[in-house]
């Protein structure tokens, strides 16, 4: 169907899948639906919903085209099959072993060797993986090869050799092509690997223990000894785990970061109630969190081997019951998919998600590029130049008492603490924005020795953009651009609950500049915006934290500071002992004359201040 022909009401209410394709006929995105007709229905509402990731994929449709399905389970299935067939630009693809390297046993073979590869074939291999990282993979590879003797060697030379090669004589290899290690002693070592590579160190441990005491006690002591050291190498790596974390059995903990179209995934995987590894995915999608997570779980549990009893999930979806279906499925064991609400489950639900929000923030350096953020940023509001250096301004204040300004800086999208600066408010009384702005601006300006940003970024809207640009219009300077972030005024219906339940779409941000009379709004999933956000949001943080200190700091000097006689040493006197100022205030003359350093006049100063209509008491 023709988006312009289109009419949601033409879309069968089944389950189904439904491909979105463009001009050319190719695929953009592949989604799938408990109803096909609300589902589709909701992408034409995407200007009322506030969802411009949305409509900016829209524009690019040419056609939708349903397809019915069974039930849940069979859409899920027939939407993972389509991703991976035609990889539509806007789903996320989670690289598997073309990209990622899988480590295979080749337990086919009598005396199994161990592969890192890129490809997952049936050929009754066991693959381990894939690693994130080339480098761990070899790494561990090379390690299960020196630690438990496995061969290296080709089917080719293995079947043509007739004496042992130099990894035997390095003491790498127990030489099973020429018959120096039996096949099931060879198999014992492969089982030992297995539960390596699983991650079941602490039962392999116990094992290996065993067969050390046992060998022992026989008397075949250089057997002992291969096993001792076989026990020392894996307790090393156990150590190194130990410090990791310790959960309850084999699971895996999936956190999820966004920002912008910027997606962060993060599987935290312990095994044997250590966590064994992290594994860190990143995509760049308009698809909605929960959309990005379901496909993930569809891609990334593919194999049965790498699917635990018990996966904890960041959020609920809507398919669960036909995903977890799959799984299980899949693995030919039950299958949990739970949603922690509180406790320590909860707590590494919020570890994976810190651990995919900082893999994102890195990789946004690498893979955007600060120069070319910056440029979009400068084309965006044309700029006269690229904003290297920018400032935000904040003001913080309780009805005009304590009065603070914030600066923060932030060189090439990164904050610059070193030139952050606060400001106590000297010469605005009363609760006046957009004056202790003007004030703030002035002084920061006046100063020699600061270097200038190469745009301002103001938390507010009109008002404060004007008071700003006055300030700088004051004092003749030039060459800076100058822009205002504001969050939409809330009206009535802000406080209201939509008709039919739930809260109102969330107002866009806007960016108001010099000249304009109406505000530019940024798509909510722009890396542009999320940059304002962040060193507004910043501004906010570092004048909180200054308003904050000054309004404790005043709420120490109280009203002691109006006793005549009462300095500093008397004053921390009475607070280390009476603990407040509230058990302060309930003691009678006497207890107070009780204070070490106190004399009796100065007692009934304090009395009186804190207890005006209530007479002494001796």
């Amino acid at each position: 169907m023709k988006p312009q022909d289109l009419n949601a009401d033409k879309f069968p209410s089944a389950p189904g899948v439904y491909v979105m394709k463009d001009a050319k006929g190719e695929f953009l995105y592949v989604g799938k639906a408990k109803s096909l007709r609300s589902r589709v229905a909701s992408y034409f509402s995407a200007l009322k919903d506030g969802r411009y990731q949305i409509e900016f994929l829209m524009r690019k449709v040419a056609e939708i085209e349903p397809i019915v399905t069974g039930n849940e389970k069979e859409a899920l299935l027939l939407e993972n099959t389509l991703i991976k067939k035609h990889r539509p630009r806007y789903n996320i693809f989670l690289k598997d072993d073309k990209s990622y390297l899988s480590l295979k046993l080749t337990v086919g073979h009598p005396f199994p060797r161990l592969i890192p590869t890129r490809r997952i074939e049936k050929d009754g291999s066991l693959y381990f993986g894939p690693y994130t990282s080339a480098f761990r993979a070899r790494e561990t590879a090379d390690f299960v090869e020196r630690t438990f003797k496995l061969r290296n060697c080709s089917e080719h030379d293995f079947a043509n050799r007739v004496r042992p090669c130099l990894q035997y004589q390095i003491k790498r290899c127990d030489a099973p092509c020429v018959n120096l290690i039996t096949r099931e002693a060879y198999g014992e070592i492969v089982d030992q690997v297995k539960l390596f590579l699983k991650g079941r160190q602490v039962e392999l441990t116990d094992q290996v223990r065993e067969k050390m005491e046992k060998a022992s006690a026989e008397l075949r002591f250089e057997e002992a000894a291969r096993q001792r050291d076989l026990l020392t190498s894996i307790e090393r790596t156990l150590e190194r785990q130990k410090v990791a974390a310790h959960f309850g059995g084999d699971e895996d903990a999936i956190g999820l970061f966004r920002e912008g179209e910027r997606v962060g995934l993060s599987v935290l995987i312990s095994r044997g109630g250590l966590l064994s590894e992290r594994k860190n995915y990143l995509f760049t999608t308009p698809q909605e969190s929960e959309e990005v997570l379901e496909s993930f779980l569809l891609q990334y549990y593919s194999a049965p081997d790498v699917i635990p009893p018990c996966i904890y999930l960041p959020s609920k979806m809507e398919g669960l019951g036909g995903l977890q279906e799959i799984l299980e499925d899949r693995r030919g064991q039950k299958v949990k998919l739970v949603v922690p609400e509180k406790g320590e489950k909860l707590a590494r639900i919020k570890l994976a998600a810190d651990n995919a929000r900082e893999r994102l923030k890195r990789e946004v350096v690498t893979q955007e590029g600060r120069e070319e953020l910056l440029s979009r940023l400068q084309e965006r509001f044309s700029l006269s130049r690229l904003p290297r250096r920018m400032e935000c301004y904040d003001i913080s204040n309780i009805q005009g008492a304590l009065a603070v300004g914030s600066c923060v800086s932030f060189f090439e999208a990164e904050p610059d603490k070193s030139a952050y600066r606060r400001f106590k408010i000297k010469t605005v009384p009363g609760a006046n924005d957009f004056a202790m702005l003007y004030e703030v601006l002035s002084r920061r300006f006046q100063r020699t020795g600061w270097e200038r940003p190469d745009l301002i970024v103001i938390d507010g809207g009109k008002g404060q953009l004007g008071a700003a640009a006055a300030a700088l219009g004051d004092l003749n300077i030039l060459g800076i651009d100058l822009i205002a972030l504001a969050k939409e005024k809330p009206d009535f219906a802000q406080n209201e609950k939509r008709r039919g339940g739930g809260p109102l779409p969330k107002k866009p941000e806007r960016v108001f500049l010099p000249g304009r009379k109406n505000p530019v709004i940024l798509p909510p999933n722009s890396a542009e915006l999320h940059l304002l956000m962040r060193i507004r949001d910043e501004a906010h943080r570092f004048g909180i934290t200054f308003h904050r200190k000054l309004r404790n700091r005043s709420g120490l000097q109280s009203r002691l500071d109006s006793v005549p006689g009462v300095g500093a040493t008397r004053k921390r006197r009475l607070l280390r002992h009476f603990g407040s100022l509230k058990r302060l205030g309930e003691a009678s003359l006497e207890e107070i004359r009780g204070v070490a350093g106190m004399n009796l006049r100065v007692a009934e100063a304090i009395f009186k201040i804190l207890n005006p209509s209530t007479p002494p008491q001796t």
